[in-house]
């Protein structure tokens, strides 16, 4: 009787053990608040440059996987927050208002791009500002650009980290700038008007690998040291570049962004001024056609390095800041 007494104590104490270890166990996101933004929603009415040439439409592919996206998190679990988990609008102000109110630890805004060239696909990733005041969303952008490429491209397709200025040039991205202080991106996964992308959007198990680049990545991101976020000084900004917006970049012009650029360099062999002018001219158009690709970086630092030749010193440094803040390598 002793003996059957004391055995069923030792179980007793040995479950009490295992209870408390597991309590103790945490996960890797306890206790993060994270706001997940699937982009637009509820627009089939008003524009027709989100929709693919099969229908499918960007804010129901950002939905998809800012959903998945939502699982995964939770999983971990972190507290997650979507701006909208239906087809349905909800105002930019209001995205940013839900992460500053619930003091987020982390924005991240989902989005699937297109333009005029049917041949493009590649991640875009927005941090806000200057890449000197805002090394967190660098960071952020770089570690989930890896994860892109490697669960849904899986090759050597090029990334762009880049600020949101290249492409909302006076202000930035409305979502970014109301969230600035919080870590965060804004993230064109790849481009729905490629034609083998759009078929692979439209399968679960795309939406899912690229809903496991977000998480991994942002499990890497908020489990290390996350650098300070400085305010923005309106001084350390280069000057205004005015770019192709929305469906004036599904345009004939924008079409040529890669052509402009090919054409730009063979013209920088010359020691012409006329000829480098035309090629500054054409840097200068194919940066306007697509301002956040990995080839708009080029065509800024060949467009510093042509003003250096010309003798316009000033405006050689402007741009080389450009390059700098705007476009990190």
């Amino acid at each position: 009787m002793y003996r059957i007494k004391s055995i069923t104590l030792l179980s007793i104490v040995c479950l009490l053990f295992s209870t408390v270890t597991f309590a103790q166990k945490k996960l890797p996101l306890d206790g993060k608040v994270i706001v997940v933004d699937p982009g637009h929603g509820g627009s089939a009415a008003t524009d027709s440059y989100r929709q693919a040439a099969s229908g499918e439409r960007e804010e129901w592919i950002d939905l998809r996987v800012g959903l998945q996206l939502k699982e995964l998190l939770e999983a971990k679990g972190a507290k997650v927050l979507m701006t909208r988990s239906t087809d349905v609008p909800f105002p930019l102000a209001d995205r940013a208002k839900m992460a500053n109110d619930n003091k987020a630890n982390l924005f991240v805004s989902i989005h699937h791009n297109a333009t005029a060239d049917p041949a493009v696909n590649f991640p875009i990733i927005y941090y806000h500002g200057l890449s000197s005041s805002n090394s967190a969303g660098v960071k952020l952008g770089k570690m989930l650009g890896k994860n892109l490429r490697k669960y849904m491209y899986k090759s050597k397709t090029p990334v762009s980290v880049v600020s949101d200025y290249t492409i909302f040039s006076s202000a930035g991205s409305s979502v970014l700038r109301g969230t600035y202080g919080i870590p965060g991106i804004l993230a064109e996964a790849s481009f729905f008007t490629n034609p083998e992308e759009e078929t692979r959007l439209k399968q679960k198990e795309h939406n899912y690998n690229e809903a496991v680049a977000f998480a991994k990545a942002i499990e890497k991101f908020l489990g290390g040291s996350i650098p300070v976020i400085r305010p923005k000084i309106a001084s350390d900004f280069p000057p205004l570049f005015a770019t192709l917006q929305e469906a004036e970049r599904m345009s004939p012009v924008a079409k040529r962004w890669y052509q402009d650029y090919t054409d730009a360099k063979a013209l920088m062999k010359s020691k012409n001024k006329e000829q480098l002018q035309k090629a500054y001219d054409l840097f200068t158009q194919s940066a306007k056609s697509f301002p956040d690709s990995y080839v708009a970086a080029k065509c800024h630092k060949y467009r510093a390095q042509i003003l250096h030749k010309l003798g316009r010193e000033d405006e050689a440094f402007k741009e080389e800041n450009r390059v700098s803040e705007f476009y990190p390598e």
